[in-house]
């Protein structure tokens, strides 16, 4: 399996679709991570920002890296492994993660210049970790073997992103990514960032386990 999340991330390399998130990273790290603070409070809650803003380049870049792989080479590899659907899931969740690094070195390094504790820093790398894995699963499940036209994966990509986002600030937040949970802590000071991230982990990983369970059982549907 780790030969084939190699073969995927090559390929995805090779066809210079990983410019098109990089360049959007960079242009969020140059326009407004850049900008220095020397205020603990504000560096916490860059640290809660960074997956708030990144959320839905994770899901997109996920997307894209599935639908690179042609669908005859996808279909032999499916043939040489039971495990190619979670190969691609890492894949795409290792190049979210190199993305999330890109951005979030700024930040990280406001934190500890700033004097952030450390269980608040801890937080805000879980708090990366694990909203870049809730986007990959979330894009994954938008990618061209589990729907086919570009034209509608785009719309649910899009839809899905929305959503997660929009219900998150509704009475039924509990069934979307808990993003205004993590903001309000994080801007709150790192002292509430660290309070809360428990409780947001696990919000996350539940999440992220149903989005996950669903495009597995999906993807032995359709090979």
């Amino acid at each position: 399996m780790i030969a084939l999340v190699r073969f995927q991330i090559s390929g995805y390399l090779r066809s210079f679709r990983v410019l098109q998130p990089l360049i959007v990273v960079l242009l969020l790290v140059s326009l407004v991570l850049l900008q220095g603070t020397d205020d603990a409070g504000l560096a916490a809650g860059a640290l809660g920002d960074v997956p708030a803003f990144l959320f839905a380049i994770w899901a997109w870049t996920a997307r894209a890296l599935l639908d690179t792989q042609p669908d005859d080479q996808r279909a032999l590899s499916a043939l040489t492994t039971r495990r190619h659907a979670a190969a691609g899931l890492l894949a795409a969740y290792t190049v979210n993660l190199a993305l999330g690094a890109v951005a979030a070195a700024v930040p990280l390094g406001q934190a500890i210049a700033t004097g952030v504790s450390g269980p608040a820093i801890a937080s805000g790398v879980g708090l990366l970790l694990l909203v870049a894995l809730a986007g990959t699963v979330l894009g994954a499940l938008t990618s061209r073997v589990l729907i086919p036209d570009p034209g509608i994966s785009l719309i649910t990509l899009i839809t899905g992103v929305a959503a997660a986002l929009l219900l998150s600030m509704s009475p039924l937040r509990w069934i979307a990514v808990p993003m205004v949970d993590w903001l309000r802590a994080a801007h709150d000071g790192p002292a509430e960032l660290a309070a809360a991230f428990p409780g947001v982990a696990l919000h996350l990983a539940a999440w992220t386990a149903v989005l996950a369970a669903l495009y597995l059982t999906l993807r032995r549907t359709r090979t």
